[in-house]
């Protein structure tokens, strides 16, 4: 801060970083010589934030952990926020928006705000990784675009996730996620495109040129395909490839702490990252995973990387992504990498893996040493304060990550025009028919059919007026050509939907992660098994990640019909079936054929598993 500004004084009404026709650096350098230390500090982190009830500010600590929001924005002075459950309605969701935009607007500097979260336009639950649509569109998974092949569709997905996003003050996508899914047990898959590294890039830029507002369909609609007003900012994640964790487990979970590379494929799970970049994704998020036993070529040849956390490591987010790679924008750490917490009533550690043995303090100076912008899901900007005035962290440090945070705030419009949303027209954006219904065509599109009845009532499509037995499912209104049965002894054909297995690791936290076995319990194939013996069957299997579905193929017999899907509603799934919308999906990853041969693959090595059942890119016209 500049000796003659007071630190207690408002700036002035024509400080030129309010002045929306300076350039931006410009506006980036004034703001930031007006700045204290602590007002400083607050930039360099970003948690979660609750919306209260009926659109209010949520003023006090909740089962996730989260501190009241007065708190945040006055006393740490805290300026962006990853945005959890959705209000019932977008109205609410937009005036919470501008209540939050307001108390920022009273701090001393008025820096507003801006609102981060993770994907919520799909099927997962899981307050660490996704959320339910709530009145937003509704779409399939990215695993689920990824199926259907069309880099036209997802940026479509994206431009209408954008348009929601601004229309409730949304300005930052904690995704996409470009992660390969090498490993299959992993229970991060369902947000990656899968397990190629071309289809993933391919993918990936189409979702970042939708969100920024940048590519094709933005232009279209008349916008000039620039990053601005109009945009959201990205996110990629998880920076260098978070997929191959030893065993499938998840670095949410110290027992997961491991990222392992049996197979020396390093390089391969840095190529969607490499492609995004390129497509002008503006902020990388570095996954939780400690690299073990890794030799890698960052720009000088191979070395041994420091096994710590890559959100610690100073070889990957300094020499590979700034240096070699010439990225020059945010980076964020994933969350909760220096303070334990309590989740849902349980404790949860911080995932500081490799630095376990540091003091909270310790952990983020080499978190800011490793070259990071930002702490994800933490609040301690007084420890920032702590490492200036000790001497550990030069100031200088602190203004190059918060001048890039700024330069974003601007570049969004968030210090003009774009501060405020309307509730009305919220109301009128978020959910709009055209979206709902363009949302349910993509789950229909990306339907996968994997085997076919040889013949009879359960061959693809299905004939229309059908009577159908259908379990599973409780969202069965809305489903066009066919009339729903109570039982199998009334219908013509039987629709048995079932999920992924895995392993319950609840309560808490822990049991949102569809981590461990692929098989199906022995009851669930008895069972498929029991309704094919009665009446043709389609079995269709939602896959968060791969299963191994040999068993249920087999039960069908050849009287019955297996598909999968990656999110899709039953209407949706019914569309597909009847061939009202074509399903298009094909898979985005291998299908092992057993427990045995997922055991010995290499986690790092895309399409390792031997003899898979089905292969990437299977799909059958329906």
């Amino acid at each position: 801060m500049t000796d003659d500004t007071d630190a207690t004084a408002p700036a002035p009404a024509d400080a030129p970083y309010r002045d929306a026709s300076r350039p931006v650096a410009e506006r980036v350098a004034d703001l930031l010589g007006r700045m204290t230390l602590e007002e400083k500090a607050g930039q360099l982190f970003q948690t979660m934030i609750e919306v209260g009830s009926g659109g209010e500010l949520s003023e006090g600590p909740s089962a996730m952990g989260v501190p009241a929001t007065t708190d945040m924005v006055v006393k740490r002075q805290m300026t962006h926020f990853n945005v959890l459950a959705a209000p019932p309605t977008a109205r609410e969701f937009a005036r919470w928006h501008n209540r939050l935009q307001e108390l920022a607007a009273s701090t001393r500097l008025g820096i507003p705000v801006t609102v981060s979260t993770d994907p919520r336009h799909a099927f997962t639950d899981n307050p660490g990784t996704a959320l339910l649509s709530g009145p937003f569109s509704q779409w399939p998974e990215t695993l689920g675009l990824a199926a259907t092949r069309d880099e036209r569709l997802v940026e479509e997905h994206a431009d209408a996730a954008r348009r929601e996003y601004l229309a409730v003050g949304i300005r930052t996508a904690l995704h996409p996620q470009v992660d390969l899914a090498t490993e299959p047990r992993w229970a991060r898959a369902n947000g990656t495109f899968g397990e190629d590294a071309e289809l993933a890039g391919r993918m990936g830029t189409a979702y970042v040129r939708g969100f920024q507002a940048t590519g094709d369909v933005a232009r279209e609609a008349g916008l000039p395909g620039t990053f601005g007003e109009r945009s959201v900012s990205t996110m990629t994640k998880h920076f260098p490839g978070g997929g191959p964790q030893q065993d499938g487990e998840d670095p949410h979970f110290a027992y997961g702490r491991e990222q392992v590379y049996p197979g020396g494929r390093f390089a391969e799970h840095l190529e969607p990252f490499k492609a995004l970049l390129a497509a002008g994704t503006r902020q990388m998020m570095p996954y939780y995973g400690m690299p073990v036993g890794l030799d890698a070529d960052l720009g000088d040849g191979p070395e041994t990387v420091e096994p710590v956390g890559f959100g610690f490591n100073r070889q990957i987010l300094t020499r590979l992504l700034r240096d070699e790679l010439g990225f020059d924008g945010v980076v964020c750490t994933d969350w909760g990498l220096v303070s334990d917490a309590e989740i849902l009533g349980q404790p949860f550690p911080a995932r500081a893996w490799g630095v376990e043995h540091l003091a909270p303090v310790d952990r983020l100076e080499k978190i800011l040493a490793a070259g990071a912008d930002q702490l994800g899901g933490e609040a301690c900007p007084e420890l920032v304060v702590e490492l200036v005035r000790a001497g550990r962290v030069a100031e200088s440090r602190i203004d190059e990550s918060v001048a890039r945070l700024l330069r974003e705030k601007l570049e969004l419009g968030l210090f003009d025009g774009a501060r405020y949303v309307d509730p009305d027209a919220a109301a009128s954006v978020v959910g709009h028919p055209d979206l709902v219904a363009a949302g349910r065509r993509a789950q229909s599109r990306s339907v996968t059919l994997l085997a076919s009845a040889a013949g009879g009532a359960a061959r693809l499509p299905l004939a229309r007026g059908l009577r159908v037995h259908v379990e599973g499912a409780s969202d069965v209104d809305g489903i066009g050509g066919v009339t729903v049965v109570a039982s199998p002894a009334e219908a013509d054909v039987a629709l048995l939907r079932l999920k992924a297995p895995y392993e319950d690791r609840g309560p808490g936290f822990e049991g949102f992660f569809h981590a461990g076995s692929l098989d199906f319990p022995a009851d669930v194939v008895a069972h498929v098994a029991e309704v094919a013996a009665q009446v043709p069957t389609v079995v269709d299997v939602y896959l968060d990640r791969p299963a191994i579905l040999g068993p249920v193929l087999e039960a069908l017999g050849d009287g019955g019909s297996l598909v999968v899907n990656f999110g899709a509603s039953t209407p949706a799934l019914l569309d597909a079936l009847t061939a009202a919308v074509p399903a298009e999906g094909r898979l985005p990853f291998d299908l092992p054929r057993s427990t045995a041969a997922v055991e010995a693959s290499r986690e790092d090595v895309p399409f390792d598993t031997a003899d898979p059942l089905f292969r990437f890119g299977h799909g059958l016209p329906i």
